[in-house]
């Protein structure tokens, strides 16, 4: 399973298309945080096209009981943030129930939702731009505990396992 928290993303139009995004990754949950703009809203509707109907949305004032609740539903809470303490994403297991927090557009995540986190992790950039709008952002993450699942259901299938070498 896969869970989205929204800290404090304003921008309607952002909101709709992570909510596309999350109903195509299969996110069951989604969790919206303090001035984060509503699924209901028409500028989300319009880039969601309907899709919200494919999830759980709950909205929360603030981050801490946000992410308390993902973790009561079994969520690792994982914020993507570049911050000092920051792993890159892909060096996480993500192979469980994972709910991705992320931030505002302007800001990121707040300090009170990176506290609540499990882990922060940050989506590694090689070019010349440093930063990512933040429904790209929720894409590329969304797609990485995707990946890890389906390289873990591959690896069952074929008899390895992660870490063993077939000789």
């Amino acid at each position: 399973r896969m869970g989205l928290l929204l800290d404090g993303v304003q921008s309607p139009f952002n909101v709709g298309a992570m909510v596309r995004t999350a109903a195509a990754f299969g996110v069951t949950d989604l969790y919206l945080v303090g001035r984060t703009a509503s699924a209901r809203d028409p500028k989300a509707q319009k880039m969601a096209m309907g899709t919200d109907r494919y999830l759980t949305v709950t909205s929360f004032p603030e981050a801490g009981p946000a992410a308390e609740r993902a973790r009561d539903a079994g969520y690792f809470v994982v914020g993507i943030e570049l911050t000092d303490d920051a792993r890159p994403l892909h060096e996480l297991d993500l192979s469980r129930d994972v709910c991705l927090a992320v931030g505002a557009e302007d800001h990121g995540l707040s300090v009170a939702c990176q506290k609540s986190c499990d882990a922060l992790a940050y989506i590694p950039q090689v070019g010349k731009v440093g930063s990512l709008n933040v429904a790209a952002a929720a894409a590329i993450a969304c797609y990485e505990v995707r990946r890890q699942d389906w390289a873990s259901a591959t690896s069952l299938a074929d008899g390895s396992q992660r870490g063993s070498t077939n000789a």
